[in-house]
């Protein structure tokens, strides 16, 4: 058996996240059913990680076990004429027998992008969070800092899947412009259920005023999910750099 690692990319829109859903289209599901068609056999995918209903990967590594002989480097276009415009493969790799999409994980990368104009945007729905009053990026910079290094972060996660430790470690989390578009970056070892969507909301609540930048390493401290901000749209969220040991499929 083989074992094969694809680097895809999706638009989440229409899924009902990454996981595979009884009563919903998930990006894994649909995924699956195109790699059994090419290969013959039951096919089973470990992703990187689960994304929310509505959230999206502009890189994304899930890895599967084949019999089939079929070309890594033909994998791609065979399962691309089987998935719909929104899912797309990249690459593929034949990876060592122990590599886990999720378990050999390093560290991942999630942005978080605030359409940040006056008037909205038809081509940013769900692509974008609209925001019309006027944000200052270096103050929001300043209120992501505070998220940066090792904590508990339950005061910024929705419950959901449950986890033996809420412990993570944030290495970056920073705020940028690009015209009408503000992108929060943010780089971690692991990530809770919403963090990231919280960690945004928390972010614009200190831009509207109802605290300070300084406040926020107390917010997790308490470990209190209401004093935090709220928990912002899917549609703004992107899964944006892997990084593992095998360096194919890092980016």
């Amino acid at each position: 058996m083989r074992n094969i690692a694809l680097k895809l990319m999706y638009n989440g829109t229409a899924y009902h996240g990454w996981q595979v859903q009884k009563n919903a289209a998930s990006v894994c599901e649909t995924l699956q059913k195109a790699l059994e068609k090419i290969t013959g056999e039951a096919v089973h995918l470990t992703g990187c990680g689960r994304t929310d209903a509505g959230v999206h990967a502009e890189r994304y590594i899930a890895n599967f076990r084949t019999g089939s002989r079929i070309p890594v480097d033909r994998l791609p276009f065979a399962v691309n004429t089987h998935t719909p415009e929104d899912i797309a493969v990249e690459s593929a790799w034949e990876v060592a027998e122990d590599f886990n999409a999720i378990g050999s994980c390093l560290k991942k990368e999630y942005t978080y992008r605030i359409y940040n104009s006056r008037v909205k945007n038809p081509f940013y729905v769900n692509r974008a969070y609209f925001y019309p009053k006027r944000l200052d990026e270096e103050f929001l910079n300043r209120a992501a800092h505070m998220f940066v290094g090792t904590h508990d972060f339950r005061a910024v996660r929705s419950v959901g899947t449950e986890t033996r430790s809420t412990i993570r470690t944030i290495y970056y989390c920073d705020v940028r412009r690009r015209g009408d578009l503000l992108e929060l970056k943010v780089c971690a070892n692991g990530f809770l259920y919403n963090m990231v969507r919280a960690i945004t909301g928390t972010v614009l609540y200190a831009a509207e005023g109802k605290f300070t930048p300084e406040d926020i390493p107390a917010i997790l401290d308490s470990g209190d999910r209401t004093l935090a901000g709220p928990t912002v749209p899917p549609g703004g969220l992107y899964l944006t750099r892997l990084w593992y040991e095998d360096e194919r499929l890092n980016g």
